[in-house]
């Protein structure tokens, strides 16, 4: 059994990065996709059912998990044997926490099997029920009202066991789908994940790491201390976080845009261009452009300057990751920043694609850390 897993994922399935994980004894596979912004290990009912007989183990628990993107669902929790990883280098977790969706918003899933959230057990809630919840299916209004709980979710019960450690990295190249490319054996729609490691894969880095503060044991919380457009003044961003949110800002692998609220937006518009403020503009309200349309040696770099371990660390995203080109069809553009809400900065996939990121969940004394080092390739 491998205590460091490594495995090739994929963004083909609807944008964000996908990863094939098996399943129960009959080690059924399916591609779940893989987010920081969140806990819970999730899978379509329509994809897996759980199989008693062969060892699955239903329970009174439900859980309920709503998304930032406004898709949620509503399942039965099994435990069940849950294998990461190629053959004679795989990680098999007996026992796992795993959510059964039987019911789920249209774009919960897409064209992926599930959800593999890789953030803290504060996030993976669940709800006791009077009875079994996969022979009783019940509502999300009566999950909702039943005494509420956490269970430990898969990262986690991976440490726990000492299978790999509580660590995972990500090697990522595009936030969208590239096309015309090749599609699934296209590079530009491939990368890595490492589970329970990182620093080793020196063949997907170079140079140190840049160490990001962690705010809370909650999503992946940072503070984003000011932001720099290209040789601009720094523009200073308010800690004040949003209401209910413990940090002003999260890096999300499950976000494939740089989500910013409207004054951040406008303050990073005002620093560009007026022809480059207008095209970003419409491309954030969803207008496509055409790879024509823009000159990306003429866009400057947008630098998030985020709380450090050891000072200030700058994460630097390129126009080419801000921009994604051929997507969606061959020679459109989309912008891969969108408009979210002030005092919560989601930096996605644009902030992670030009670096090997790893999330080290049993650094400063289990709140974690996030390291940043300069991506090969």
């Amino acid at each position: 059994m491998a205590s460091i897993v490594r495995l090739q994922i994929t963004n083909i399935y609807g944008g964000d990065y996908t990863a094939p994980i098996q399943v129960g004894a009959s080690k059924t596979t399916v591609n779940v996709l893989l987010d920081t912004g969140s806990s819970t290990l999730a899978l379509d009912a329509t994809k897996y059912k759980p199989d008693t007989a062969a060892g699955d183990q239903t329970t009174d628990m439900a859980q309920y998990a709503a998304y930032g993107d406004g898709s949620h669902f509503t399942g039965a929790l099994i435990h069940t044997t849950v294998t990461i990883g190629p053959a004679g280098a795989d990680a098999v977790l007996a026992g796992a926490n795993v959510a059964i969706a039987y019911s789920a918003s249209a774009d919960m899933f897409g064209q992926t099997d599930g959800i593999l959230g890789l953030a803290y057990a504060e996030l993976d809630d669940a709800y006791t029920m009077p009875t079994d919840t996969w022979a009783h299916h019940y509502t999300e209004g009566q999950v909702k009202r039943a005494p509420r709980t956490t269970v430990t979710p898969y990262l986690t019960q991976l440490a726990g066991v000492g299978v790999v450690s509580d660590k995972i990295s990500f090697y990522t190249r595009r936030s969208f789908p590239h096309e015309g490319g090749g599609g699934a054996t296209d590079p530009l729609n491939l990368g890595w994940i490492v589970v329970g490691g990182g620093e080793e894969s020196t063949d997907l880095y170079d140079g140190a790491f840049q160490v990001v503060t962690v705010k809370a044991d909650a999503w992946w919380n940072t503070n984003l201390k000011s932001i720099i457009v290209g040789a601009g003044p720094p523009i200073n961003v308010p800690t004040q976080p949003a209401m209910g949110q413990a940090s002003n800002s999260i890096v999300d692998s499950g976000t494939n845009s740089l989500n910013l609220g409207p004054g951040i937006l406008r303050s990073i518009m005002a620093e560009l261009t007026p022809a480059q403020a207008a095209q970003l503009q419409s491309a954030v309200k969803g207008q496509a452009l055409k790879n024509t349309d823009l000159d990306l040696a003429t866009w400057p770099t947008i630098g998030f300057v985020l709380e450090g371990d050891a000072g200030d660390v700058t994460v630097t995203v390129a126009p080419g990751d801000y921009w994604q080109l051929d997507t969606g069809a061959v020679g459109q553009a989309q912008a891969a920043i969108t408009q979210g809400t002030d005092g919560m900065a989601i930096l996605g996939l644009p902030a992670m694609n030009g670096y090997f990121v790893i999330f080290d969940g049993e650094a400063d004394n289990g709140r974690g850390v996030i390291r940043f080092a300069t991506r090969k390739g």
